[in-house]
């Protein structure tokens, strides 16, 4: 099925020779992959734009009945499940937290006006019925971060930006499907109701999250029991697969489901419950997966993209890209204006990334190619999405690092690059220092040799304790008029020594749980401390 899916549209003799060519078209596309990345290293070029010309480029060379065609069901059940779930698998709950709220402005209320502004100007500028205007204007709201992550992982932006940026995409992908099934049910039935609606996106998004919570917490028990490198692989695909599947038969969010899933394995299971061994292997694994899915999608929409059917389309495309991008920008300045009445400020230079940074990609493309057979206009409107997404993609995609550079939101002082530097050295110690104890526990390591290799590694942490300690308390707060360091620079050290604080008392909740657990404590004086503790916690979140 697989195989009918991806690659090439030729009528073959046998199932060996249909296999022989699926091989080879998989090989060619390893290659050509490869020389891509080698191609936009050398010249400072994102690597998914440059799989985008390079699909273009494979596509006009091959005669038209040797195409090779993307399916949308393709992209829905192997593709979109294992980038969610790798995405999620990476994100710190605790840092999502701390955004949720610009993330739940922009992928909440912000996609909605997105979306309705984009399909008022798509009916306006190319005369295009309510039904497919709103279906194309839902689709050019989604917002694709595999570039953008990509860029920030060079120039080191911020952590809240880029935890802004994922967040917002992980909840934007969830919106927008609940969406377009909602549209797809209006062109189908004719009608639809306010409370239909209401009760539709509550049941799919809800029920999504219950199934990839019960397949998530199933998943840590099995994980713990058996931890096993190979067999945690091999069962958080199985979750990641099987969590859209199971969403999909209940007829709720499969998107929903991937991505609680993976947050859940992500947050509770490699932190308590596995070696490092197996941690390691996991995540790089994950790693690998979403690189190696990325690659194979954005060579698929290159190869998808048909250059003289754009060149037709070029004024509709044209007239579409600043549809949604005018949808993009009154969705994120204003709303995002509003954000400091209610959290931390979002800084203009920011917006300007999160509005520069709306690419389309992989989801737009499954969309538009799942848009019903009968819907008037409908290779046109294909047209139209796959040549913004190109257009999107590659001009974007390119001007993307120049504008993160430009607008110097991964600026850090020197003082803040020597306080990250220390801190590495200090935790890959610390770390060091654990598996020696865990060795000498086990009987793997005689004693005279670990005392001699902990105390090597004790000197690096007693030298980096000493030089962060000196530099915090050296280091006070200044005003935005002081000279020297910036505002943004204060901040930074502010937050993230607020995070360590935050990560000490939430440890110090831990052993008190853990202590009333095995009664070392009594209730009544966990309990007494416990609420010391949250009234702390909540001073720092007001603070």
């Amino acid at each position: 099925m697989l195989r009918d899916r991806i690659l090439l549209a030729v009528p073959v003799s046998g199932g060996d020779s249909n296999l022989a060519e699926v091989l080879t078209v998989l090989i060619v596309l390893l290659l050509v992959a490869t020389g891509v990345a080698l191609i936009s290293r050398r010249l400072r070029i994102p690597y998914i734009a440059g799989l985008v010309l390079a699909g273009l480029a494979i596509t006009e060379l091959l005669p038209e009945p040797h195409r090779i065609r993307l399916d949308s069901s393709l992209i829905f059940n192997l593709f979109l499940p294992i980038l969610l779930f790798e995405a999620a698998l990476n994100t710190d709950i605790s840092r999502l937290r701390s955004t949720i709220k610009p993330i739940a402005l922009l992928a909440g209320p912000g996609i909605l006006l997105c979306a309705g502004i984009t399909s008022v100007l798509l009916r306006l500028a190319l005369g295009l019925d309510w039904i497919p205007a709103s279906l194309v204007g839902v689709i050019l709201s989604i917002t694709d971060t595999a570039l953008v992550i990509a860029v920030f992982k060079e120039v080191s932006a911020p952590h809240r930006l880029v935890t802004l940026v994922e967040g917002e995409s992980l909840v934007n992908d969830d919106v927008a499907l609940v969406l377009f099934s909602l549209i797809l049910t209006v062109y189908k039935t004719g009608t639809l109701s306010p409370l239909f609606v209401v009760q539709e996106f509550l049941f799919v998004i809800i029920g999504g999250a219950l199934v990839g919570a019960a397949l998530g917490y199933l998943s840590i028990r099995l994980l713990s029991q058996a931890d096993d490198p190979l067999s945690s692989i091999l069962l958080t695909v199985a979750i990641a697969l099987g969590a859209f599947q199971a969403g999909q038969f209940l007829h709720v969010s499969g998107v929903v489901a991937v991505v609680v899933a993976g947050l859940i394995v992500g947050n509770f299971e490699h932190s308590q419950m596995t070696s490092a061994s197996t941690q390691v292997t996991l995540f790089s694994f994950w790693e690998y997966a979403g690189f190696g899915v990325n690659t194979f999608i954005f060579l698929l929409i290159g190869l998808e993209i048909n250059l003289s059917t754009l060149w037709q389309t070029l004024p509709a495309v044209f007239l579409a890209f600043i549809a949604y991008q005018v949808g993009r920008a009154i969705t994120v300045y204003p709303l995002l204006a509003t954000v400091r009445f209610f959290d931390r400020p979002i800084p203009m230079r920011w917006r300007h990334v999160l509005f520069v940074g709306n690419i389309k990609g992989s989801l737009s493309t499954a969309l538009a190619l799942s848009l019903p057979l009968g819907l008037p206009d409908r290779e046109k409107l294909i047209a139209i999405i796959l040549g913004i997404v190109l257009v999107s993609l590659v001009g974007q995609g390119l001007s993307l690092p120049w504008v993160v550079r430009r607008l110097k939101v991964a600026h850090r002082s020197e003082s803040y690059q020597q306080i990250e530097e220390l801190q590495a050295q200090l935790m890959t110690a610390k770390a060091a220092q654990d598996e020696l104890d865990s060795l000498l526990k086990s009987g793997v390591l005689p004693k005279a040799v670990y005392e001699e290799m902990r105390a090597a590694y004790q000197v690096r942490v007693a030298a980096s304790e000493r030089t962060l300690r000196d530099i915090y308390n050296q280091r006070p707060m200044r005003s935005p008029e002081s000279k020297g360091e910036s505002l943004s620079d204060s901040l930074r050290d502010r937050t993230k020594l607020d995070a360590i604080r935050r990560q000490l008392l939430l440890a110090e909740k831990g052993a008190l749980t853990d202590a009333l657990r095995r009664r070392i404590l009594s209730e009544e004086v966990v309990e007494e401390r416990i609420r010391t503790l949250n009234e702390q916690l909540l001073k720092l979140e007001d603070d």
